[in-house]
């Protein structure tokens, strides 16, 4: 769930207004760090919720029915949520100049050190006697999500297949937004509607024209061929990925925009009710790409304006710089915390969030220490190369 950070210290250009057409609009965007934690703990409620394997804590039936129900989709919400987000700031800071192969360069060391670390972690405190190598060795070239096989695209560490999207997006972007910038601004939003319209269109076709064997495992109503071509493959996602730049390019083309932060999140509440009900591949994506692709521009539009936000205060861009690290090792600790308490250790309701807030916090802490001697040192020292010209630090710090 590819995924960077920027820095605490906010830097919002101040304007009240709309900007005019063709009138770029750049600044910092701390608010929208801030909401990267939040879809990256609905992506913890998710894994900490399955009943298989036994991460959930509650002792109760109905509890811990009711946990796994309600957390049921909020995965497959926060890698929407991410996915439009890397396409919508990956081109709000992409400046004139700006080479392919230096762009490859950040993207590569932003996420890759991270992918090896925890790939290694996972191989040693989980999976290691059990991985196979062809199914370690696609995971470790972040090629898995390109392979239809359950033990593949889900194996060694299974948050890691976001990492295969976002590395085919990120090969892809020069390209993407070379064709973006052609396309006139008044037609900007026929564009968006169209490629919201091809999300939507995709389980649809999933349904209709791919079989229905062999099954998802835990009794899911899908094949694992529907479900990957829905959830996993890479060029399919990228439409979120390509609808997120587009989004992008509408605002800082000035185009009208006037959805406010307030009902679109209101907007991605309702269709995470709906998504509770909806056939289930619909629910895998489909049923957030318009909301999610309207609560983007509206924070940022927020943050360009000057507009108070909770999501920019200290804590919340704190914790939106280490969600990445947060996303890549939680699954890990939360089964290493599940072998330390035994398979057949359950809590009471009280107990069992009591257990879930301190695997989070610990995740915290371990995402905090991957976050500094790992992921920041990584970019710091690799991510540019010393051919590559100098930027200012406000440009240098993206995220995705």
């Amino acid at each position: 769930m590819s995924i960077s950070a920027e820095s605490a210290e906010s830097a919002a250009i101040s304007t009240e207004r709309a900007p005019r057409p063709q009138q770029a609009v750049h600044g910092r965007l701390p608010s929208l760090t801030g909401l990267r934690f939040i879809a990256a703990l609905l992506v913890f409620c998710y894994h900490s919720s399955l009943a298989l394997p036994a991460l959930n804590p509650f002792a109760s039936e109905d509890v811990s029915d009711g946990y796994r129900w309600l957390s049921s989709n909020a995965g497959w919400a926060g890698v929407s949520f991410f996915f439009i987000l890397s396409g919508f700031v990956l081109t709000w800071s992409a400046r004139e100049g700006d080479r392919p192969r230096h762009f490859w360069r950040r993207r590569f060391f932003k996420i890759y050190p991270n992918h090896l670390v925890t790939w290694v972690l996972a191989l040693a405190l989980l999976s290691g006697s059990a991985t196979q190598w062809w199914q370690a060795v696609p995971n470790l070239a972040l090629v898995h999500a390109w392979i239809p096989e359950f033990t593949v695209f889900l194996g060694v560490n299974p948050p890691s297949w976001s990492l295969a999207c976002e590395l085919f997006f990120y090969l892809c972007f020069p390209l993407f937004l070379r064709w973006i910038k052609r396309i006139p601004a008044a037609h900007l939003w026929r564009w968006a509607a169209g490629v919201a319209a091809a999300v939507i269109a995709v389980p649809a076709l999933a349904y209709l024209l791919l079989p229905a064997n062999p099954p998802m495992p835990e009794g899911s109503p899908a094949s694992v061929w529907q479900y990957w071509s829905v959830y996993m493959l890479p060029p399919v996602r990228a439409l979120d990925f390509v609808l997120g730049m587009l989004m992008a390019r509408i605002v800082l083309t000035g185009r009208r925009f006037t959805v406010k932060p307030l009902p679109a999140a209101l907007a991605c509440v309702a269709a995470y009710a709906l998504s509770l009900y909806v056939p289930w591949l619909y629910a895998l994506d489909a049923v957030f790409v318009v909301p999610m692709a309207l609560l983007i521009p509206a924070v940022a539009l927020m943050d360009t304006s000057g507009r108070p936000s909770v999501l920019r205060s200290r804590a919340m861009v704190w914790l939106g710089e280490v969600s990445f690290a947060f996303y890549m090792v939680h699954l890990i600790l939360l089964n290493v915390v599940r072998d330390i308490l035994g398979p057949d250790r359950y809590f009471g309701t009280a107990a069992g969030i009591g257990v879930l807030l301190a695997q989070m916090l610990l995740t915290l802490g371990v995402a905090w220490l991957l976050y500094a001697a790992v992921e920041k040192p990584a970019m710091r020292r690799l991510g540019r190369s010393r051919k590559e010209p100098a930027r200012n630090e406000s440009a240098r710090k993206e995220f995705a």
